[in-house]
């Protein structure tokens, strides 16, 4: 095994990048995460997220990802935001974007300090290295707890003693053998905070996500529209859900994580519902440059934008709405028509859906005109 030595200057070279905190895992330290991802994945919780299907056995155990592997380096970045996230919630004509989405992306961040660190590692011990974040078939989590990192905790995130659950993971894979860390242990105790304050009950129980019901999924990857059981309850939140991540109790050891430039953008924190409703396909790659709300592109955020135009309670949004009501996007126009249901009287409603209905060529859209006019009798 490499000498301790070896590990110290490391973890110093990690922290002078803007790291806060490093850990090493043997590659088969995830113990059960693999079996429980594998029931996850039979049960349909991943939803449409078939990438997390595909080839589960690399998921289960990192030696299948990569045979040549001996040590995974495991580290953090804090990204513990300067305000509370849940405040913007009773904003309701603000749109409320998940705390990680608030500035640049951290996947591009965190893998140019990963690559750094990777090679200061073969310059000093040789061997060979391979950078991971968020990307590929490794399951962080599970290897961060097993790297001291943290715990995972009932929300099913890591939880740090340190920095709460506010922590990005990214791991580099070695060919060198390591000094490993010990393996955190839980420190939930009876807390189920983060299981209590899930507006869809995501949760069916602690440590289990069903993704089809977390807010997460329905607003970023979830292509379709948002099923009408939970449209209500999404409210305000437009790109991501921080209910569970805000209200951990651990969090009152969290700091912002500045060093990364992971600071919101002022345009991010709390943006006016009325003025996203009104981007083009430019406008919205023009905001979003950089952040990792890009990737969902324009028509997917146009629609959680109308859930929440539709949950704001402000009729003057409606005009916002009626005006998607001819927009390119089959999805824009259904979340348009349901937005417009709830913002308008049922005869006003009904009035403009008999108007509407046999022009609009989709079905889907067709079908929320009728459940709007049905909701409002």
């Amino acid at each position: 095994m490499v000498n301790a030595p070896l590990k110290t200057g490391l973890a110093r070279e990690a922290l002078a990048l803007g790291f806060d905190c490093v850990g090493v895992a043997d590659p088969g330290a995830i113990g059960d995460a693999g079996r429980y991802f594998h029931r996850f994945i039979e049960s349909g919780g991943h939803g449409d997220m078939d990438w997390l299907a595909a080839k589960p056995e690399r998921r289960a155990d990192p030696r299948v990802l990569w045979p040549d592997v001996r040590s995974v380096v495991m580290l953090g970045v804090n990204y513990g935001p300067d305000e509370n996230p849940l405040a913007i919630l009773e904003q309701r004509t603000r749109g409320a974007i998940s705390v990680y989405a608030r500035g640049d992306d951290y996947h591009d961040l965190i893998k140019k300090r990963l690559k750094t660190l990777a090679r200061w590692l073969i310059a000093n011990a040789g061997g060979e290295v391979k950078v991971f974040v968020d990307t590929a078939a490794v399951m962080e989590k599970p290897l961060a707890q097993a790297a001291s990192l943290g715990w995972q905790g009932k929300h099913t995130n890591l939880v740090s003693r340190a920095f709460g659950s506010w922590l990005f993971l990214g791991a580099i894979f070695t060919t060198l053998d390591l000094p490993r860390d010990q393996a955190e242990p839980d420190h939930c105790g009876s807390c189920q905070a983060c299981l209590d304050i899930c507006p869809t009950a995501a949760f069916p129980g602690p440590y289990r996500l069903d993704a089809r019901r977390c807010i997460s999924y329905l607003t970023i990857e979830s292509k379709a529209q948002i099923p009408r059981e939970f449209r209500k309850a999404i409210g305000n939140r437009i790109y991501g859900c921080d209910d569970c991540l805000a209200v951990c109790p651990w969090n009152k050891f969290a700091r912002s994580g500045r060093e990364l430039k992971l600071s919101a953008r002022e345009a991010l924190r709390a943006p006016a519902l009325a003025e996203l409703a009104g981007l083009d396909h430019a406008g919205f790659r023009a905001l979003f440059a950089k952040s990792p709300v890009k990737r969902i592109g324009r028509d997917r955020f146009i629609r959680n934008v109308l859930i929440a135009i539709g949950n704001s309670a402000d009729t003057s949004l409606a005009g916002k709405a009626g005006g998607l009501l001819g927009d390119d996007s089959a999805l824009v126009r259904g979340a348009a028509v349901w937005a417009l249901s709830r913002l308008m009287g049922p005869e006003q409603f009904q009035s403009l859906a008999a108007n509407a209905i046999g022009a609009e060529p989709d079905d889907g859209v067709r079908a929320e005109w009728r459940f709007g006019c049905h909701d409002a009798t």
